[in-house]
């Protein structure tokens, strides 16, 4: 009996003791319950530090934590990220952070504004009000180049935009007078196309030459800039630039301010190609192209279209590369509606097939021509001209043109091929040859000529 008692009490004994520790795992678990761990974290790691100033980890769900970001040197704080729970200002190197109910992990995020790598420079993209310097020249050897900027990058497609039209960049881009080269961009079916797709208003791009560029995509495309509303000053690009329309050396479409910049290199488009800029509703100052430009309708050696919208202005600029386009080409600018001062064109138009309003400075002037002049050759069909292909009701002041004219149909003018505007203390000497409609200054006037002449032949 004692040996079947001992046998007995051994599995109670047993049993209880299971029972207790069961117990005792519920009553730890439910001691915790309700608190939950916060872990702080860094990216990249030697941006700086975070911290949890409240120091108290873990905490129950709803606890407002304040937290803290340092940058180290050479960086600067960018934003917070969670896992879970709710920033009072997500944007603030201090705040305060309210517990989820559960466990999470806060992350500082940090950039750097000195750009050293292809990586640094397309961080740029996660702060796009920041202010950025470019330290050092950019090309094919350095880090980060074969993943965002080669011809394998990206599925084929190179180098993704920095902002869009809806996300533009805001911030100010330094170049330092560096380079960067062999920037690679296939896009064919997408807008604002370029290193910077689009700039607004308060952005500024400054001091940096893309060379080497290739460069392709549908609309507003440029090598630096697509779309620019900012500021883009003393900067240049070289390259190929090739889109449908609104398609530019260096930026594609401007409503903003190109200023003591430069291209070179190749431009094609379907319409509205420009040496320098595409389409201009802006401000182009002190700048030149010495790009060859292929185009269609609206081609320009500087610039396809100058103020459609009538605001838009080119002043002391020139253009010196070859342009090839179709109907309103020209050696500056291919249509103008706005303002044209203090410029000139020097490099060799001509208007393809049946192509009509050829200029060696403006193919179409519906705006202002002062103070300006031309010298290259200019060949077209129809309305073809020494300095402008038709003044269509605009102004031509203090101009004149040296150049020799060849229109292949009719109304070809030493000075323009058609007038139905004004044309004010201006002369041309160059030769002209046409079909018919032929004149020394004019071929055709249907508006108004004043203290102006011609000393070149027909």
């Amino acid at each position: 009996m004692k040996r079947v008692l001992s046998l007995g009490s051994g599995r109670y004994l047993a049993g209880a003791s299971i029972f207790l520790l069961i117990v005792a795992l519920i009553s730890a678990i439910g001691g915790c319950t309700g608190m939950y761990s916060l872990t702080m974290a860094v990216v990249p790691g030697a941006g700086g530090t975070a911290t949890d100033l409240t120091g108290a980890s873990p905490y129950e769900a709803g606890t407002i934590v304040t937290v803290k970001a340092e940058a180290n040197e050479g960086y600067v704080f960018d934003q917070w990220e969670a896992t879970a729970g709710t920033f009072a200002s997500a944007n603030s190197s201090e705040t305060t952070f309210t517990m989820p109910a559960h466990s999470a992990i806060v992350t500082a995020i940090f950039v750097s504004p000195l750009i050293t790598t292809w990586y640094d420079l397309n961080a740029v993209r996660n702060n796009l009000a920041g202010n950025y310097t470019l330290m050092n020249d950019l090309d094919s050897t350095t880090a980060g180049y074969e993943q965002l900027a080669s011809s394998t990058a990206n599925q084929g497609k190179g180098w993704q935009p920095i902002g869009t039209d809806d996300t533009p960049f805001s911030g100010t881009f330094d170049g330092g007078g560096h380079s960067i080269r062999n920037l690679f961009i296939d896009r064919l079916d997408e807008s604002e196309i370029g290193l910077f797709g689009a700039v607004e208003q308060s952005g500024i791009v400054m001091n940096i030459c893309l060379t080497d560029a290739a460069v392709r995509g549908y609309d507003n495309v440029g090598a630096l800039v697509g779309y620019n509303h900012g500021i883009i000053e003393n900067s240049c690009s070289g390259g190929g630039v090739t889109g449908s329309k609104l398609v530019g050396g260096l930026v594609g479409a401007n409503n903003g301010t190109v200023s003591d910049s430069h291209s070179t290199g190749n431009t094609s488009g379907i319409s509205l190609a420009g040496g320098l800029v595409g389409d201009n509703s802006g401000t182009v100052n002190d700048s030149y192209s010495v790009s060859s430009v292929l185009g269609g309708n609206f081609t320009g050696g500087l610039v396809g279209v100058n103020g459609y919208s009538g605001i838009g202005t080119i002043s002391n600029c020139y253009s010196a590369g070859t342009v090839v386009g179709v109907d309103s080409t020209g050696g500056l600018a291919g249509l103008n509606y706005g303002s044209v001062n203090d410029c000139y064109s020097t490099g060799r138009v001509t208007g393809d097939g049946l192509a009509h309003k050829v200029g060696s400075l403006v193919g179409w002037n519906a705006g202002n021509v002062t103070n300006s002049h031309s010298t290259g050759k200019v060949a077209g069909y129809t309305w073809v001209g020494g300095l402008v292909g038709l003044n269509d009701g605009g102004a031509i002041s203090k101009c004149y043109s040296t150049s020799d004219i060849s229109g292949l149909g009719q109304w070809t003018g030493g000075l323009a091929g058609a007038n139905w505007g004004t044309v004010t203390d201006s002369y041309s000497t160059g030769f002209v040859s046409s079909s018919s409609y032929v004149g020394g200054l004019v071929g055709e006037n249907g508006g108004t000529v004043n203290n102006s002449y011609s000393t070149g032949y027909t």
